[in-house]
Formats: structure tokens, C-alpha cells, sequence
């Protein structure tokens, strides 16, 4: 029986969430599957990916061929390049201690950049949020300099008829 190791949509439409499953080949997409194996979630950033290592592992190593995108989900958690160290020890090119070492040097680099990416979208998003709040007061401030400038030349107007009444009736008494 040919095997795959390949995601099943659920999640309502326009937001998926995929379970990461082995099923037989022939089996339908969403239909019947032999075991699940984490999940994925594409909505957030960057991607949630949980899946049990070593499960993967032996499914991959017992002949169990992934789909394109599930490829790229194992190679992004490593299962693949466990996977190619273990066939390089088995072929006698490294030892188990070499390929422990560099599999968590491997690790370490992956987390650096997950962390990396997750840290500068963080400070984008500050930064987003504050040239926001910055246009925001910046336009309230010219609401009130419009306003205040509506509002200062109805006053001097007010003030000069007021003025010209005075003149007139004080006109209007001496000619009296």
C-alpha cells in the first residue's frame, strides 16, 4: 500500500487549518487516514506547525511520500535533513555524535531566524502603530487650527460693526 504523508483541510472557508495526516494513497483528501500527525495553521505569522517529530520520522523513513507542500513543512522542521543525517550514518560518512551536533546546530540557526522574523514583525507593527497615533494627532491638530481659525475671524468681525454702530450713533447724537 502506497502512503503519503499530506494535509487534510478543516476550518471554515477563507480561514483553513490543516491537519497533518498519513493516509493511503487512493483515500480522498479529507476522507479516511491511517494516523495524524500535528497540524498546521497558515493564518498566522509566521505559520504554527505541530507535529510529533518522531512519528514523522519513522513514517518518512519507512517509505511514507510526502506531498509538495508537506516537503516543505518537514524540511522547515527539520524531519528531512534528520532524515538525510541518518543516512549519512548509516553509510558509515559521519558518526552519531557528529550528525546529534550538527542536527542541533541546525536547530539552534532555525530558531535564531523564526525568532528574528517574529521580533521584526513586532517592532513593524510598533512602529506601524505609532506613525498612526503621530498622523492622528497631527490631523487633530489641524482641526483645531482650522477651527480656531474659523472662529477668530468671526470675532474681529463681530468687534468692527459693533465699532461702526458706536461711530454712527455718536454721529447720529452730534448731529442732533
Amino acid at each position: 500500500m502506497a502512503t503519503k504523508i499530506r494535509l487534510q483541510r478543516h476550518g471554515k472557508k477563507g480561514k483553513p487549518f490543516y491537519y497533518i495526516v498519513v493516509a493511503d494513497a487512493r483515500a480522498p483528501r479529507d476522507g479516511r487516514f491511517i494516523e495524524r500527525l500535528g497540524s498546521y495553521n497558515p493564518n498566522t505569522n509566521p505559520a504554527t506547525i505541530d507535529i510529533n517529530f518522531d512519528k514523522t520520522l519513522e513514517w518518512v523513513n519507512t517509505g511514507a511520500q510526502p506531498t509538495d507542500t508537506c516537503r516543505a513543512i518537514l524540511s522547515y522542521k527539520g524531519v528531512l535533513y534528520k532524515k538525510h543525517l541518518e543516512g549519512g550514518v548509516k553509510k558509515g560518512a559521519l558518526t552519531e555524535e557528529q550528525a546529534a551536533a550538527k542536527f542541533a546546530e541546525w536547530t539552534e540557526q532555525k530558531e535564531g531566524k523564526i525568532t528574528g522574523k517574529k521580533t521584526s514583525l513586532l517592532s513593524a507593527k510598533d512602529e506601524a502603530r505609532k506613525a498612526a497615533l503621530a498622523a492622528e494627532a497631527k490631523k487633530k491638530e489641524e482641526k483645531a487650527a482650522a477651527i480656531a481659525a474659523k472662529n477668530a475671524p468671526v470675532a474681529e468681525e463681530e468687534e468692527a460693526p459693533a465699532e461702526e454702530a458706536a461711530a454712527e450713533t455718536d454721529a447720529a447724537e452730534s448731529a442732533e
